[in-house]
């Protein structure tokens, strides 16, 4: 940097800050981008106004994050909501960041409240030996005046809708207002409202899965309009042969009646879940622990039980035994009497045996019979046949030789026929009805007429 002309005329402080000048400018000279901008003042501008930009950006943008919504508010007074990841206008308005899925747990101390935005420490002081325990878990008391303690999850998911998520965010105006002010005490009223449905009996006996499926339901759903209803069950002393019987125990009972409206739906009690449309996506029952009390009284009642069934088993033992000697004294009487069933049915089928051979000999000489009657009518057709040749031959005309001749070999065939025949030594004649001689006499003239006819022949 140069000196001015009139340095020498100018005064001692006027050339001080002029040396000054120059020394500055020997020890730091300007860079060249500064010189540039400063000889090019519309490159200057421009610049000037991206870094003002840039430094309004964040006023103007926002990035938004997958898994969460944002309520926008603008200074002109209007509002927005933004549901979807990456960068969004925002045009100088105020964030309310909400996380859309919300899990509230009951946690002990020590565990891990990683990812867990409402996390619950409640405990409850159980009496055991004369010294409080403390154990973890929301207060519930069942219908019997058993106590608990109940270990829950459950995992919320925000409003979807512009208007309700709006209404929400304007109510409660953070997160952490809603969890911990709304959500995380309408879970607490709405376990104790369903412990109050339930007996401790009743869950332990099975009805677990129905407390439940009633806490998930009444989650989302909202509360049950119920109504108590309580029984007095009398248990007297045992029959007793004089005297009347005496009330040995009352026990009370309780049943909850489900009120429901004429279409036979359950009337529901809204809660402040439902009211601010926020649902409920899971619960899960970690754990239901009731006091000690009465899991001893359950222990008691298992020995009794347990002795009970033991009792029962002998007797059924002795039952067995009984029905067992019973059984084996049956067996022996019915294998005795089917043994001798078998001797009468042995002797029974040689009866019958010999009844079914004796009639079929009978009716095989029945046949024999009715054969040689056929066959004796079959001859005497034979000989009347013959006779009747004759006859028409004698009337023919024969001559008194001829028939000379023929009686002489008649009476020859009869004498030579009759000393053949093997008479039978017994005969039983069956009688004969009209015309004609008897059986015999008709086997015999047809046993003739045969052998007269066979002489002929020769």
């Amino acid at each position: 940097m140069p000196y001015p002309s009139d340095y020498n005329t100018m005064d001692r402080w006027q050339r001080e800050a002029v040396d000054r000048q120059i020394e500055r400018a020997r020890r730091s000279p300007s860079p060249s981008w500064m010189i540039y901008l400063k000889n090019n003042s519309k490159v200057y501008l421009i610049l000037l106004t991206a870094s003002f930009l840039l430094f309004l950006s964040n006023w103007l943008f926002f990035w938004a994050i997958q898994g969460h919504q944002y309520y926008l508010v603008y200074p002109t007074g209007g509002w927005s909501t933004t549901y979807t990841p990456g960068i969004k206008w925002r045009g100088f308005a105020t964030i309310q960041e909400w996380q859309r899925e919300i899990d509230i747990k009951v946690l002990a101390e020590g565990e891990d409240d990683d990812g867990i935005e409402g996390v619950i420490h409640d405990k409850v002081t159980f009496m055991v030996d004369n010294k409080p325990v403390d154990v973890t878990g929301i207060h519930v008391t069942f219908i019997d005046r058993v106590n608990a303690a109940v270990r829950i999850s459950v995992r919320m998911t925000m409003p979807k809708d512009d208007a309700s998520f709006r209404a929400v965010a304007e109510s409660f105006r953070s997160q952490n207002n809603l969890i911990n002010n709304t959500l995380i005490p309408t879970i607490r009223e709405q376990l104790s409202n369903v412990g109050y449905q339930f007996a401790a009996q009743d869950y332990i006996s099975g009805a677990a899965t129905d407390f439940r499926q009633a806490i998930d339901d009444q989650m989302k759903n909202g509360g049950y309009s119920t109504e108590r209803k309580e029984f007095n069950d009398t248990v007297y002393s045992a029959i007793q042969e004089k005297g009347p019987r005496t009330i040995k125990e009352i026990s009370t009972r309780y049943k909850i009646i489900r009120n429901t409206d004429k279409d036979g739906k359950l009337i529901r009690i809204p809660h402040e879940i439902t009211k601010n449309k926020i649902e409920v996506s899971q619960v899960i029952i970690d754990a239901v622990e009731p006091e000690p009390a009465f899991k001893k009284r359950l222990e008691a009642q298992r020995d009794i039980s347990a002795q009970k069934r033991i009792e029962m088993e002998k007797i059924e033992t002795a039952k067995a035994e009984q029905q067992r000697v019973v059984a084996e004294g049956e067996r022996d009487k019915a294998k005795e009497r089917v043994e001798k069933e078998k001797e009468q049915v042995g002797q029974l089928i040689a009866i019958e045996t010999q009844l079914k051979q004796e009639d079929t000999k009978r009716q095989l000489a029945q046949i024999a019979l009715q054969t040689e009657k056929l066959n004796a009518e079959k001859l005497l057709v034979t000989e009347r046949a013959q006779a009747e040749a004759n006859r028409l031959k004698v009337a023919a005309g024969l001559t008194p030789q001829e028939r000379a001749y023929w009686q002489y070999r008649s009476d020859s065939v009869r004498s030579a026929y009759l000393s053949k025949i093997a008479w039978p030594a017994t005969y039983i004649d069956g009688g004969s009805s009209g015309k004609g001689g008897g059986m015999l006499e008709t086997l015999i003239g047809a046993d003739l007429a045969k052998g007269m006819l066979g002489s002929k022949k020769d």
